[in-house]
C-alpha cells in the first residue's frame, strides 16, 4: 500500500492493455506478423516499416517512463550508473516470459522480489562469511538461473534482429 501510483497503473492498466493490444487487436496481429515473417506480412499489404517503427516508438516510450520512474521516484535524483545492468535483465525477463506480457510481469516480480530480498539481507546485518557483493549479485544470479531454466523452451519471433529489405 506504500507503492507509487505508477506501480499500480502498471499492474492494473499497462500489462493488461499490452496483452489485449498484442492478442486481441488487428494492430497486435500486425506486430506479431511482422515479427514472425515480414515478407508474408508485406505480401498481405502490411507496411512492415511503419509497424516496426510504431512498436519501437511505443517500447521506447515505455522504457523512458520506466527510466524516469527509477530516477525520480525510487532514488529521487539522477545518479551515475543508476540502471546498473537492469536493461540486460529486462531483456532476460522478456525471454523468460516468452514474449507474453503477463509472464514478463511475473518474471519482473521475481527479479524485483530478489532485489528487495538482497537489500533486506544486507540490512539485517547477518554475520555470514559471504562478502556483501554476493548479496548485490543475488538478483542477477537468480535471473540467470531463471533464464537457463526457461530458455530451454523459449521461442522467439522468427524475424527478431533481422533487417527487412523490401524486394
Amino acid at each position: 500500500s506504500e507503492q507509487y501510483l505508477l506501480t499500480y497503473i502498471t499492474f492494473l492498466l499497462i500489462v493488461p492493455l499490452a496483452w489485449w493490444v498484442l492478442y486481441k487487436t488487428s494492430f497486435g496481429l500486425k506486430i506479431r506478423a511482422v515479427g514472425e515473417n515480414p515478407e508474408a506480412a508485406d505480401a498481405a499489404g502490411i507496411n512492415v516499416y511503419a509497424i516496426r517503427y510504431a512498436a519501437l516508438a511505443i517500447g521506447g516510450g515505455l522504457m523512458a517512463a520506466g527510466g524516469a520512474f527509477l530516477a525520480l521516484a525510487q532514488v529521487g535524483s539522477f545518479t551515475h550508473a543508476i540502471v546498473s545492468g537492469r536493461g540486460w535483465v529486462a531483456i532476460a525477463i522478456v525471454i523468460f516470459g516468452n514474449w507474453n506480457p503477463s509472464r514478463v510481469m511475473w518474471g519482473a516480480l521475481i527479479f524485483g522480489g530478489t532485489f528487495a530480498l538482497q537489500l533486506r539481507l544486507q540490512a539485517m546485518g547477518l554475520q555470514l562469511p559471504i562478502p556483501y557483493e554476493a548479496f548485490l549479485a543475488l538478483p542477477y544470479i537468480v535471473t540467470i538461473i531463471a533464464l537457463v531454466i526457461a530458455g530451454r523452451n523459449a521461442s522467439y519471433p522468427a524475424a527478431l534482429l533481422k533487417p527487412y529489405r523490401r524486394e
